[in-house]
This record gives C-alpha cells, sequence and structure tokens, in this order.
C-alpha cells in the first residue's frame, strides 16, 4: 500500500509544538485516512474545536485540512471510502465532515463514550458538532486475534487487507491504535496512546505542559501507564518491520513519513 503522511492540524502548546499526525493510504478499493485531524469546519467556526482550542492553540490552516490535502495528491474527497479512528477528541475527528459519504470505523466503547452513552465528563470532553453531520459509523466490537503482544486485535478486511484496529483504552475509554501494513513494515499509529517520544525512548524530556495534559485528560491513568510501557517495549526493541508514532510529536512524524512516506 502507498502511504502518505499528512500534518492535518499544528497546535501551539507552550514549550512543546504537535502536529496531527493523519495517515492516507491508497489501497485497491479506495482511499483510507487513519484519523482525519481538523476539518475546514473548524477553520471557519474555531469554537467547535471546543474551549480546549484555548490551550493547544492550533493554527487553523485551511491547507493543513485533510481535505485540501487529498486534493493537492490529485484525489477528490469522494476517494476517501473509509476513516479509521484511534479516538473521537476534536483534534482527531474534525475533518469528519469533509468527507460525510466515507465510513467512519471506531471501537463500539469508543462510540457509546463519545456518541451513545457519555458519561458526565464526557460529555464535557466530546463536541457533537463534529458528528453532527450524520456521519455512516461502523462500530467494532471487543474480541479478536492476538497482534505484536496485544491480545484483541481486529484486522479490518471490509477496509483494506493489511489494516489492523488495536484496542487500547486509556486515554479514552474506547481509544485504539492503528496498525497498517506497507508490505515491508508495519506502522503503528499509537493515537494518543502516548504524546512525546521521550515517553518511549527513557532518554529525551518530556515536556512539562505534555505530561501535565496526558494526565488530566486521561479516562484511566493507570491504563495509560500500562500502555506506555509496552509501547516502550516495542519502540526500544528496534525491530526494523515496525515503525511505532503517536499522533502528536512532531519529531516522530518527520522521522516516518521520510522513511515510510510515499517519497521514501
Amino acid at each position: 500500500m502507498k502511504i502518505h503522511h499528512l500534518n492535518c492540524g499544528t497546535m501551539r502548546v507552550p514549550t512543546a509544538p504537535l502536529v496531527c499526525h493523519v495517515l492516507l493510504v491508497e489501497t485497491a478499493g479506495g482511499l483510507v485516512l487513519v484519523d482525519s485531524g481538523l476539518g475546514l469546519a473548524d477553520i471557519a467556526d474555531p469554537r467547535r474545536f471546543g474551549p480546549s482550542r484555548h490551550l493547544v492553540r492550533p493554527v487553523l490552516r485551511a491547507g493543513e485540512t485533510a481535505a485540501r490535502q487529498v486534493e493537492r495528491l490529485g484525489f477528490a474527497r469522494e476517494d476517501v471510502r473509509h476513516i479509521v479512528l484511534t479516538h473521537a477528541d476534536a483534534d482527531h475527528i474534525g475533518g469528519l465532515a469533509d468527507f460525510p459519504h466515507a465510513r467512519v470505523h471506531l471501537t463500539a466503547a469508543e462510540a457509546l463514550g463519545s456518541m451513545g452513552a457519555p458519561s458526565r465528563r464526557e460529555r464535557m470532553r466530546y463536541r457533537p458538532a463534529q458528528w453532527a453531520h450524520g456521519p455512516r459509523i461502523v462500530e467494532h466490537g471487543p474480541g479478536g486475534e492476538s497482534w505484536r503482544g496485544f491480545a484483541a486485535a481486529r484486522e479490518l478486511d471490509a477496509v483494506a487487507p493489511g489494516i489492523v484496529l488495536v484496542p487500547l483504552p486509556g486515554h479514552t475509554r474506547g481509544h485504539a491504535c492503528v496498525a497498517v501494513d506497507t508490505g515491508t513494515r508495519w506502522l503503528l499509529h499509537a493515537g494518543d496512546a502516548f504524546y512525546h517520544r521521550g515517553t518511549l525512548d527513557g532518554r529525551t524530556r518530556v515536556p512539562a505542559a505534555l505530561r501535565t495534559m496526558e494526565t488530566v485528560i486521561a479516562w484511566d491513568r493507570k491504563r495509560v501507564g500500562e500502555n506506555h510501557a509496552r509501547l516502550a517495549e516495542l519502540y526500544r526493541a528496534g525491530d526494523p518491520g515496525l515503525a511505532v508514532f503517536s499522533a502528536h510529536d512532531p519529531v516522530l512524524y518527520e522521522k516516518v513519513r521520510a522513511e515510510t512516506g510515499a517519497g521514501a
């Protein structure tokens, strides 16, 4: 599969600039997005992003949206047939409304927590405006096969062979990682299971602002710590057949883009 790495939302957290790392995957059945970043509606009305915009300070450039980047690559928005989500925070689903025809895949737990029966805390977190257009939601329940030591991964054959949804709750109730087989290497888009490369490499200092934000936002802090340990184990193993990265680390974004992007 041909992979394009897109930054669909620069954010200016103090001392820690962030990206919104989105994958655009060319498959035989059409295009697949992993997350969607910020969308055109967010640019037109920043209030749609919610109060957290005052903390993360998104740059709000229309040219960074997945819609505009897909078009610059010579595709039509209708060519995006599926969007696979790590979770439903605004900086990951803002672009959904730009692809209303696409099927949107996420864990059943995340659909329940964001749209179905959110708790009071979740109602404060999620932004209903992001799905007011009525996206074509496909929920994926628990269970599945083992993948790289994760117990319940689901291969999304209806999307494309070689795309795997790996539930990893902690950051949110139904957070997941998404693995993509490039043919020579697996890419593990870990979403917000970790924010900064220092969490995994054990050497680079993690900015205090990110440590605090990760702790405050976490649905289950204990699981977040467990996820850090498992992902660090994978990262430090140095397996040349696996690249692990988060949604927001700009250094890992540039690294994996150079190594595995369409132009690599």
